[in-house]
């Protein structure tokens, strides 16, 4: 439900920005990927508020009322014409456009940003609050958990379908309050959903602040490597350690336990666990150690996925902005070009199910291995599906293009090539998020210690951010580096048919080849640290 209320808007956002708010399709785009971006970024604030002060289950609610705030604002504005710049034709000169500004602009970016920030608390609580639901000691837990993860992206995918498809025809056709009203009253009635398990949920206690701890591993280090030592400072054991500084225990999970002498990996980390710190306050046990040890090994698989997910952010973009310059029409059905998502969530949908019940059991057998298909091969396979996604999108870009070329149209007629075109590009990336962001979630979660584990999986739609930020920086640059004075940017010009998009797509096939390549070498060198994680 609340995916079904983000993306119902965030699918067809760059229209309604170039349509009613009059922004050119460069910073429509730039302004759709900083709103989704800044979305999944603030699902690292909700991890941390989860993990550190409140429970999964308390910031869910909190979340969801500040993103039915900022849908109220939205829908406001969207129904009353004095809120927004004034009607013009974008076909003829003869009106000119005025691009929202002044308080109506202010109104515009607060209802986003505020819907922003529900989406960020929700996306960063609400993967791990399911998931700790289960057993982690047990096979059977750990299988259940990892059904969870897909069904949580199915899920996700039952809503965006709802979205691009019903909630885009209803903006489309009757207007976009009523878009944003569908998305209002969904987000209300999602929390006497989730309040109707309250009975059954098991929640983790906070245990604080787990940047607290990551800081303070890290300066102790820098510190005490710093500092001269006398030979008698040696690792310190548990034994030494007070007991506020050993993490609580929790209901659902048990922690790792407590080891004597550090590992070897990251030595220069072990000097924040010696006798005589610095300062006694950077005392730190073996256990935070090795904690922040597992975060910093977890960071450079973190940063191989922003490039798959800045490839992503062309789905809400420069692809709904190619077809809505195409034929839309299946036979006398005409469909809306943001329901263009419709091709990659129903085949999460279908996927989703064959890959749980078909797929993994039949590779845990040929395996051997509880998972079948690790983590890492997961996230790897969905690599390499952006990469053949993108060289697909530069090859339709061409066949359009060519039929631009020869065509010679009205004002507002479409090309006479189907949209459906571009579906190819779009299951290809459907299917790279299918095995990317479960795999991703499912990884931070089992991987993290049990104290950082909402902030861990909140990565996974951090990566998200990242990509779409990376994509407003990409497309500035390739701006900036094409554009001459007597020449437009590959990325710039009075309309779609003016740009070079096709260029842009190789550039982003070319540069997900080269992250692949970098993705190999950290996943070859990662050691699991979960019990089932290794297969």
């Amino acid at each position: 439900m609340e995916n079904l209320a983000y993306l119902a808007n965030a699918s067809n956002l760059v229209l309604y920005l170039i349509n009613h708010m009059h922004f050119s399709p460069s910073k429509a785009a730039n302004h759709v990927t900083n709103f989704m971006g800044t979305a999944f970024l603030l699902a690292l604030l909700g991890g941390f508020l989860s993990d550190a002060f409140f429970t999964t289950y308390h910031i869910y609610l909190l979340s969801a009322l500040v993103e039915f705030l900022g849908l109220v604002v939205l829908t406001i504005q969207a129904r009353s014409s004095s809120l927004k710049p004034p009607e013009c034709d974008l076909a003829r000169a003869t009106i000119p456009c005025q691009e929202v500004q002044g308080a109506k602009a202010a109104m515009l970016f607060l209802g986003l940003y505020l819907a922003a920030l529900g989406v960020g608390g929700i996306k960063g609580c609400l993967p791990s609050h399911g998931a700790e639901q289960f057993d982690d000691d047990t096979i059977k837990g750990r299988k259940q958990r990892s059904t969870f993860f897909n069904y949580f992206v199915v899920c996700l995918a039952i809503g965006a379908l709802i979205a691009v498809t019903f909630v885009v025809w209803i903006e489309e056709n009757k207007g976009w309050e009523w878009g944003f009203g569908i998305s209002t009253i969904t987000i209300l009635m999602s929390i006497p959903v989730f309040l109707a398990g309250s009975r059954f949920y098991r929640n983790k206690i906070p245990s604080g602040s787990p940047l607290t701890t990551i800081f303070k591993v890290l300066i102790g280090a820098v510190l005490n490597n710093c500092t001269s030592r006398s030979p008698s400072n040696a690792i310190a054991s548990m034994s030494l350690s007070s007991p506020t500084d050993i993490d609580q225990q929790k209901p659902v999970t048990k922690d790792i336990e407590h080891t004597e002498t550090p590992s070897s990996s990251l030595k220069f980390l072990n000097k924040a666990a010696i006798n005589k710190p610095a300062y006694d306050f950077l005392q730190c046990t073996v256990k935070q150690v090795e904690d922040v040890k597992i975060v910093l090994r977890v960071l450079p698989i973190f940063g191989c996925t922003i490039m798959l997910n800045c490839c992503l952010a062309q789905l809400s973009t420069f692809s709904v902005q190619q077809a809505s310059t195409m034929d839309t029409k299946i036979g006398s059905l005409k469909v809306p070009a943001a329901s263009l998502p419709v091709f990659p969530v129903v085949f999460i949908i279908v996927l989703g199910p064959i890959y749980d019940h078909i797929i993994i059991p039949f590779a845990r057998k040929a395996t051997k291995s509880e998972t079948g298909v690790t983590h890492l091969q997961r996230i790897g396979i969905g690599l390499l599906l952006s990469i053949m996604a993108m060289a697909v999108a530069a090859l339709v870009e061409i066949k359009r293009k060519r039929v631009v070329s020869r065509t010679v149209l009205h004002p507002n007629e479409p090309l006479p090539i189907t949209f459906l075109w571009i579906a190819f590009q779009y299951l290809f990336l459907g299917s790279a998020d299918l095995f990317t962001l479960a795999g991703l979630m499912e990884f931070f979660f089992t991987e993290a210690p049990t104290n950082m584990r909402s902030l861990a999986t909140s990565l996974s739609f951090a990566s998200l951010a990242m990509g779409y930020y990376l994509s407003t920086a990409i497309v500035s640059i390739v701006n900036s580096a094409t554009g001459t004075s007597g020449h437009h940017g590959w990325l710039a010009g009075a309309n779609l048919n003016q740009y070079h998009l096709e260029r842009f797509y190789w550039l982003m096939c070319g540069l997900s080849a080269l992250n692949f390549l970098h993705y190999m070498f950290w996943a070859n060198r990662y050691k699991y640290q979960s019990r089932g994680a290794r297969g």
